[in-house]
């Protein structure tokens, strides 16, 4: 009940500290969208649904065969195309994906913890913080690179997260930088709200709580930061997706698989909404990243520091500064605390603050 569900609501969506500044090389872009995959593997976007878990009926408890219909193919070329047709047919026509370790193209996680706080830290900071050890951390005390470009003539105001998982409020500290983040069951506010945020507040608290408190499925998520980036023209916006961890950690295989399809199609909707806007065509990147990894086999339901490669990940970009290199198979190695000053460098801007902060993914800034 819950995939139909999910998939009514996918459709009727997408159809209706210092700072210092140093320039970096011009840069097309103006604005950034980001998205973050919560514990989606890197198996699954190179080589689509895992025969190991998808052919084991405990980990497909719903409609079995309709899910085997929907993602199984001979071999990982078909498999993958089925499961984030949009990733498979644009961004590696157009874009960059890093982190097919078959051809010993790496991407990891550089925190010792391999979970969901820690692992947004060193996205946001490019800093591994040892002392953010649990979930449960408090309000961050470390400075991220959108608070940093919050603080820029021409960005304040202009930044802005929707998110599954209430604890992206924390590790983003808006209690400290009152930056907007939108997290579980939170409305948008304002006197001058659009019909379609007006409807995506009504929309979000329709939906079943399925992961309990402060857990917001990804379509209600979706349905709000789509409806304000038509509002308001951020000039960067990010989106966290939880339902590919939160499947996961259930057990449940092909809902996790479902959840990995909406979210290529609502990277594919925002991608083609903004190549239809004035304000972001042919001046708007995009990136896509996971926070962390998971186990294989057996321990897929899993991650952390005792559950093996899920310290393993994978980054795809796409737009006017990167060029269209499609899957990288060249041996290399990327760690996700660099993305910080990458996000930067895109917008043209170093990154600074009172902790150590990673060099960016060069690789992506060799521009076209």
């Amino acid at each position: 009940m819950k995939q139909v569900i999910i998939a009514f609501f996918s459709f009727c969506l997408l159809q209706s500290v210092s700072v210092t500044i140093k320039a970096q090389q011009p840069t097309q872009a103006k604005n950034l969208i980001i998205f973050v995959m919560d514990g989606y593997r890197w198996k699954e976007l190179y080589q689509g649904a895992d025969s190991s878990i998808l052919f084991n009926r405990k980990y497909n408890r719903g409609d079995y065969n309709w899910t085997i219909t929907k993602y199984w193919a001979a071999n990982a070329e078909e498999r993958r195309k089925k499961l984030m047709p949009f990733t498979w047919q644009t961004i590696a026509s157009e874009g960059q994906l890093y982190g097919n370790r078959d051809y010993g193209n790496y991407v990891n996680v550089q925190n010792s913890y391999w979970f969901s706080y820690p692992g947004r830290n060193e996205i946001f900071t490019g800093y591994c913080d040892t002392a953010i050890n649990s979930n449960d951390y408090p309000d961050n005390p470390n400075t991220n690179v959108l608070e940093f470009i919050n603080a820029q003539p021409d960005f304040t105001g202009k930044i802005a997260t929707f998110a599954s998982w209430d604890a992206v409020a924390r590790i983003l500290n808006r209690n400290r930088n009152h930056m907007p983040v939108n997290i579980d069951r939170e409305d948008v506010m304002g006197n001058q709200l659009t019909p379609l945020q007006q409807e995506a507040n009504t929309w979000q608290h329709l939906l079943p709580d399925v992961f309990g408190k402060g857990e917001r499925l990804d379509v209600g998520t979706y349905m709000l930061a789509k409806a304000y980036l038509l509002a308001n023209h951020p000039r960067i916006l990010y989106i966290d997706l939880g339902d590919n961890d939160d499947f996961a950690h259930a057990g449940e295989y092909g809902d996790y698989l479902d959840a990995a399809h909406y979210a290529d199609a609502m990277i594919a909707d925002i991608w083609k909404t903004i190549q239809a806007d004035p304000f972001y065509k042919g001046k708007t990147d995009m990136l896509v990243m996971p926070d962390h990894g998971r186990g294989n086999g057996t321990e897929w339901t899993n991650h952390g520091a005792r559950t093996a490669h899920s310290d393993e990940t994978y980054l795809m970009a796409i737009g006017p500064d990167i060029a269209a290199k499609g899957e990288m198979k060249d041996a290399s190695q990327i760690y996700q605390q660099q993305y910080a000053q990458t996000i930067a460098a895109l917008l043209g801007f170093t990154f600074t603050a009172n902790h150590p902060i990673a060099a960016p993914v060069k690789q992506i800034l060799v521009h076209k």
